[in-house]
């Protein structure tokens, strides 16, 4: 069948998304960009309860070929579903009740049609029988697909990487972030000589009669599908625990035999301090039950729930440069920080729909910030958020477009930081702040959520208007910018905004060397100035992020 290409307009597909993105040009889709991002009544109508994936990873040919069950439960009638793989992977087989269903494809979408009708409230089950060659990535983790690298001994080293993609690239799933599996058995065949790392605890290794070995993973909590994943290579192993809000919470590493002796002093610099900080800002890690897991991969690395992925070269900052460019980032892995604090956010609370992705980029990347107060000072947090402004271009709103899988500006990482960081200005309480940190990872745990439920989150508790706020920085470019004039001891000023009505307050300089907190709109206001600030020397406070413009 050939692609039917289409033209969605943005303010169209806000109708399934939970607020309108404004300001964003038409873009054009594919009916294969809707199958894939689009929630219709064919994926509602079951609830994914459990996973048991049970795949053999073939190294000479690149090749897989296994099965994954599917148990759910039905939320409305139903005689047909869709669930998805990716199209040049071959279903063998589909099995219901020891019988062969019936399937057709279109693109990466599989219908399945049932023999009778699936009743509301019912707990059903089946499995799908493939194989396949995965596309290669060929820059992971930016694009998904299966790496195949070695060792530095020539060992294989085998890993994949598929968010935004999907994890339909490898295995046959329901790939949408809105639905995630409760719980999931992770059975991964590789050869006997090597490890396999999955997500989760290892609850057996079997010996194959094919020289391979079956490793299984259970994973005892929800996790998304992108963040399913299998380390393949020649690995050392070591434990140790971390005294947590919850208890005891165990910690697993692996690094590659050969790497070891440099990855446990390095690892051991910053996993307990960053659990430390985190449990203290966002609440308890939210896998306690599977544990906490640093896997070294043969990528940068990735936020796989309870393995994180990891490929600094145990250096620090990203890969030995401080993004911030202040230097203070240079004090830590920001690997390790960053993927590690995915776990809750994007992991333990996950966006419904990936154009909200900036709820995982944007707090995770203000988790760096947060992880640098904590060991550095304040002074040092606020100097590490604004350092990394100048890698944000504002050139696209960092909400992408809803139902076609589509994900906003890369500007999500530093602008979404700097957001949250202008919003704990206007918070002006960092108990409070440190509250809803919490209170959003407790409210939603486990859950699956979209910008406008964390947006009005916020809001409501901190007690601030932000609907303008949030609309300006998120579903616009360009962040706010304040025109001013002074004349005779008179400050003149206005917001210039996309978003009409902005109202947000700011901090500047009406005196020198001395911040007073004033009310700008849309319309010109005034306030008396000092006589020592003028034109060339007036500023806002830094830690508001917004931009000033000389009036004419």
């Amino acid at each position: 069948m050939k692609t039917k290409i289409f033209t969605i307009l943005v303010l169209l597909l806000v109708g399934f998304g939970a607020k309108a993105q404004l300001g964003v040009a038409k873009e054009t889709f594919t009916r294969a960009d809707t199958l894939r991002g689009m929630l219709t009544p064919l994926r509602t109508c079951y609830d994914i309860n459990y996973y048991h994936l049970d795949v053999k990873i073939n190294l000479d040919d690149k090749s897989l070929s296994g099965s994954n069950e599917f148990a759910f439960t039905a939320t409305q009638d139903f005689t047909k579903l869709q669930f998805d793989l990716f199209a040049n992977l071959k279903i063998e087989k589909v099995v219901y009740k020891g019988a062969e269903l019936p399937y057709t494809r279109e693109f990466n979408a599989v219908y399945i049609t049932f023999p009778k009708t699936i009743k509301k409230g019912s707990k059903d089950s089946f499995t799908v029988w493939y194989n396949g060659n995965p596309p290669i990535a060929r820059n992971p983790p930016w694009d998904g697909g299966f790496i195949f690298k070695k060792d530095k001994g020539g060992n294989p080293f085998v890993s994949v990487a598929c968010q935004g993609l999907g994890a339909s690239v490898w295995w046959p799933t329901k790939d949408h972030q809105s639905d995630e599996v409760d719980s999931m058995l992770i059975s991964i065949s590789a050869p006997k000589d090597l490890d396999e790392v999955s997500n989760g605890r290892l609850r057996s290794v079997v010996n194959k009669p094919d020289g391979y070995k079956q490793h299984n993973w259970f994973v005892a909590n929800p996790i998304n599908n992108y963040d399913v994943s299998f380390q393949i290579g020649k690995y050392a192993h070591w434990t140790d625990t971390y005294a947590g809000e919850n208890g005891p919470l165990t910690l697993d590493f692996w690094s590659l035999k050969e790497d070891s002796a440099v990855a446990r002093p390095h690892w051991d610099a910053d996993v307990k301090p960053m659990l430390k900080s985190f449990e203290y800002w966002f609440g308890p890690y939210p896998w306690y039950k599977d544990g906490y897991k640093l896997v070294q991969a043969p990528h940068l690395g990735m936020e796989h729930q309870s393995a994180v992925a990891y490929g600094n070269q145990f250096k620090k900052g990203y890969l030995g440069r401080d993004l911030s460019g202040t230097g203070l980032g240079l004090k830590w892995d920001f690997i390790t920080v960053h993927e590690s604090g995915h776990e809750w956010f994007g992991n333990n609370i996950t966006s419904k729909d990936l154009a909200d992705m900036w709820l995982h980029e944007g707090f995770t990347n203000y988790s760096e910030t947060l992880f640098t107060e904590s060991t550095q000072g304040k002074k040092a947090g606020e100097a590490y958020v604004i350092g990394i402004r100048k890698g944000i271009g504002n050139r696209e709103p960092i909400i992408g477009a809803y139902n076609v899988n589509k994900e906003g500006s890369g500007d999500m990482y530093p602008k979404g930081a700097n957001l949250i960081h202008t919003i704990r200005q206007l918070i002006n309480n960092d108990e409070k702040f440190r509250g809803i940190l919490r209170g959003i990872n407790k409210v939603y745990y486990h859950k699956t959520v979209t910008s406008a439920e964390v947006e009005n989150y916020i809001a409501k508790q901190s007690g601030l208007k932000l609907d303008k706020v949030f609309d300006q920085y998120l579903r616009h470019s360009k962040i706010p910018v304040l025109e001013y004039k002074i004349d005779n001891g008179i400050l003149s000023y206005r917001w210039i905004t996309d978003v009409k009505g902005f109202d947000m307050p700011v901090k500047v300089s009406l005196k020198a060397d001395e911040y007073t907190l004033i009310k700008p709109t849309n319309d010109w206001k005034t306030s008396k100035i000092d006589a020592s600030v003028t034109m060339d020397n007036f500023k806002t406070e830094p830690n508001f992020y917004v931009n000033t413009k000389k009036g004419e």
